[in-house]
């Protein structure tokens, strides 16, 4: 008995379910087994030796008589074992059954559960979905760009380091790049009006700047001439213009027997302040028979190339002349964008006439300092940090 219910359990229901099934069948089976014994027992007539078990009836032969009471017990006996074996079969039918059912009550209940909550809230559960993919799709979308930004500030101190060093690299080595650019470009940033037409046969009276006019080059430029050769010095005449350079052997002036020496820059850093730091860039691009003038005191002098040299920085010696003509050189530093070497350029007064009687000063009167090299380009990056 169940003590909460006060009733069966479950399991014995069951049980006595499958017991009286059982019994049915038996008791119906036991009904034509009696049946048929009445008709047989009509046609033979039972003898009383057979009386006592049920073993009497199941081992006699054909033809034997058997009593009723003995039938009965066989039967009896029977229907206790099958009364036992389908109480035990029926038994756990009964239970496999009942728990079949219970799941399918169970799922379609769920089903039932499920349906009613999508009829009776559709939109919200569609507005549940579209939230949660949307929160999806920015969470993947902020893991994103956060794993993307984690990457670039991984490579940020790398990519310092290299604009770091090209821009250093840039402020010692541009003046490379831009040399040879600037050197078919107007270097005094001057027109050349008036500079092509000049004739070389004339030597008419001339404005009272002193200049270097290149006219193959389209080289205006002022020209400072009696400047000592000091380093110092040479630098800030060649910041506005060209220098007279002057050493032992090489200090005469324009019209003078003797070697003029003048000057210029062939390269600077781009960024550089002076308009006259690629002035020279293009010397090498004149060729022998090719003129170049020279303004002083009112006179215009031509001279006309004879050819080049390049020399060490410390040559100083090839500068020094001991003929008879006036000539002229032009010094730059050589190859563009460096001060490796020094490029001489030579040309010859062919106007006017040179006087004879005119010589170029001595070295004890105009001559009073010199460094030991020739004229070099502005310094570089780390030549300005550094010392040269």
């Amino acid at each position: 008995m169940n003590p909460d219910t006060g009733g069966q359990y479950s399991d014995e229901r069951q049980r006595q379910t499958a017991a009286e099934i059982a019994r049915k069948k038996v008791l119906s089976a036991y009904n034509t087994s009696s049946s048929f014994a009445a008709q047989a027992q009509s046609q033979q007539q039972v003898t009383p030796q057979s009386q006592g078990t049920t073993s009497t009836y199941k081992n006699a032969s054909v033809g034997t008589t058997v009593s009723n009471q003995d039938l009965q017990k066989y039967h009896s006996a029977w229907q206790n074992y099958y009364q036992k074996y389908y109480n035990d079969y029926y038994a756990k039918a009964a239970k496999q059954y009942i728990e079949t059912e219970k799941l399918k009550n169970a799922r379609a209940k769920s089903d039932s559960e499920r349906l009613n909550a999508e009829t009776l809230a559709p939109e919200a559960t569609d507005n549940e979905t579209i939230t949660k993919t949307l929160r999806s799709t920015i969470q993947q979308k902020a893991d994103s760009r956060f794993k993307l930004k984690k990457k670039h500030k991984k490579l940020i101190p790398a990519l310092a380091g290299v604009f770091v060093v090209l821009f250093i690299l840039f402020l010692q080595y541009n003046r490379l790049i831009f040399a040879p650019i600037m050197a078919y470009i107007a270097p005094g940033n001057v027109s050349d009006d008036g500079i092509t037409a000049i004739d070389p046969t004339v030597s008419t009276a001339v404005s009272e700047t002193n200049k270097l006019i290149i006219p193959k080059l389209n080289v205006d430029v002022p020209v400072h001439f009696g400047i000592s050769n000091d380093t110092h010095t040479i630098n800030q005449a060649m910041m506005n213009g060209v220098a007279h350079f002057m050493v032992p052997g090489a200090s005469a002036y324009p019209g003078q027997i003797g070697n003029t020496v003048i000057t210029g820059h062939s390269a600077g850093d781009i960024y550089s302040s002076n308009q006259y730091k690629f002035i020279f860039s293009g010397l090498e691009r004149l060729v022998e028979g090719d003129l170049i003038y020279i303004d002083y005191n009112k006179v215009r002098y031509t001279y006309r190339m004879t050819g080049t040299k390049t020399v060490e920085p410390s040559d100083v010696e090839s500068l020094k002349y001991d003929g008879d003509k006036a000539i002229l050189t032009l010094i730059t530093c050589w190859p563009l964008g460096t001060s490796r070497y020094r490029l001489l350029v030579f040309a010859e007064q062919i106007s006017p006439a040179l006087d004879t009687s005119t010589e170029a000063p001595t070295a004890d009167q105009e001559v009073t300092t010199i460094d030991g090299e020739l004229p070099k380009n502005e310094n570089t990056f780390f030549e300005n940090i550094f010392g040269s």
